[in-house]
């Protein structure tokens, strides 16, 4: 399995703002496929669609208005720049996203490193995952989201966009846009299912910022969104 190599000076591990412990395994490491994530994340193919459609209909009114063949030319010389420019700062974003994320699944807790300008990493002990569940996309690749158990939050905005659309009131933190997503997530189910009855949180800190990590006391929000607490 291909590691990420070091992207900040702060990381000990590739990914991770701490070396794993000896009692800890990974099990897996990736990042989404940027193509996939300005698909479903950006919706780059749907505004596609729409600009193309919006683009026909400018083009249609000034043929109907009696417009020259310079008027349509001029219209779309005035339309077409900006639809491109949007599409392609999307494209910008999903490239950056993917690159300056890493996501890790250990036998004991699921690391996401993201964030594009300020980087995060959120540890979040599977004893907090209540469930997960895996989207398909006809690409092959695949988002897992992961349902935390109560109380337990993390603000919707402070994970955007590794995070399951529209579910604002209780946010689901997602792997997105990964290969061989099926493989995934049945590593991610099988660690959970072998987790021991008593096993408990591990002394990670549950958020690191982009310098060094930031130690949390046990049942602190590192969003200000609810207590992180298994």
């Amino acid at each position: 399995m291909k590691q990420p190599a070091h992207e900040h000076e702060f990381e000990a591990a590739p990914g991770l703002p701490e070396a794993l412990p000896r009692d800890e395994k990974m099990l897996w490491q990736g990042a989404p496929q940027w193509h996939a994530l300005a698909h479903s994340a950006m919706h780059v193919r749907g505004l596609s669609v729409y600009f193309a459609l919006m683009l026909v209909w400018r083009v249609a009114t000034v043929l109907a208005d009696g417009g020259s063949a310079l008027d349509v030319l001029t219209s779309v010389a005035v339309f077409l720049p900006l639809a491109l420019l949007a599409l392609g700062i999307l494209l910008l974003l999903a490239w950056l996203a993917s690159r300056n994320t890493v996501y890790t699944i250990t036998d004991k807790r699921v690391v996401m490193r993201i964030g594009i300008v300020l980087t995060v990493t959120f540890n979040l002990p599977l004893r907090m995952v209540e469930s997960a569940s895996l989207r398909r996309d006809s690409d092959g690749t695949g988002d897992i989201a992961l349902v935390l158990a109560p109380p337990d939050r993390i603000a919707w905005l402070h994970l955007w966009p590794h995070v399951r659309p529209w579910h604002l009131r209780r946010p689901q933190p997602v792997l997105r846009a990964i290969a061989d997503s099926e493989r995934v997530a049945a590593l991610l189910i099988d660690a959970i299912v072998a987790l021991p009855a008593d096993a408990s949180m591990p002394s990670r800190p549950l958020v690191a910022g982009p310098r060094r990590a930031v130690d949390e006391k046990p049942g602190a929000s590192p969003t200000g969104a609810g207590p992180l607490t298994a």
